[in-house]
């Protein structure tokens, strides 16, 4: 016989993995349950921000943003630059008391002035940390949708935030000066999140 098994071994056990803390990500029981927002944030001459549902768990949310490119006039060099700054999850250094213009940032504030952003420190999670104070908006991976057309690009976003947000209206920020894309707050109605979270129904009764 050409393929043979490999001889027997002894299997090597490995210690069950932790459960993900509710602050870092959705809880992975449960399905969910998503209300439309379909709402552009905010566009310049080459980009849209737009956030298309919110997804409610009982811990928490996910903020379903979709990023679009358009060419325009842009050189295709300066085309490609703006599509591969919208990855980020690298850190980028700041210099001094400035962000760099290249770096996309969301973050949302409450009625109360407790706001949380995807460039604060506690958005990195560390083993053995415990829940952090206030909200917290962080993102997590997920696949790149791309559009039709040479000269359009694209890409979906998730930001989980934590925890639910209050049951009245809300701020959600964007910012990317790269893009063209100057500070703009959206209302959002946290109570139609809240009655969306109650309807998230487990995979397992």
């Amino acid at each position: 016989m050409f393929f043979e098994p490999p001889p027997a071994r002894e299997e090597l056990t490995s210690p069950p993995r932790p459960a993900l803390p509710a602050w870092s990500a959705p809880p992975g029981t449960e399905l969910g349950a998503a209300t439309t927002a379909d709402r552009v944030l905010a566009r310049g001459p080459n980009v849209a921000v737009a956030l298309s549902t919110i997804r409610a768990f009982s811990t928490g949310c996910l903020l379903n943003v979709e990023v679009v490119l358009r060419q325009g006039d842009l050189s295709p060099e300066v085309f490609w630059d703006l599509q591969m700054s919208l990855y980020p999850f690298a850190r980028i250094r700041s210099s001094g008391d400035r962000l760099p213009d290249r770096l996309l940032r969301f973050g949302v504030r409450y009625p109360g002035g407790a706001k949380a952003t995807t460039i604060e420190a506690n958005g990195h999670i560390l083993p053995g940390q415990g829940p952090p104070a206030g909200p917290l908006l962080s993102w997590l991976p997920v696949g790149g949708a791309m559009r039709g057309g040479h000269d359009l690009a694209g890409n979906s976003m998730a930001l989980w935030l934590w925890p639910l947000p209050p049951a009245e209206p809300f701020e959600f920020a964007v910012e990317w000066p790269l893009g063209g894309i100057g500070l703009t707050f959206t209302e959002l109605d946290g109570a139609t999140v809240v009655s969306a979270a109650r309807r998230s129904a487990p995979y397992w009764p």
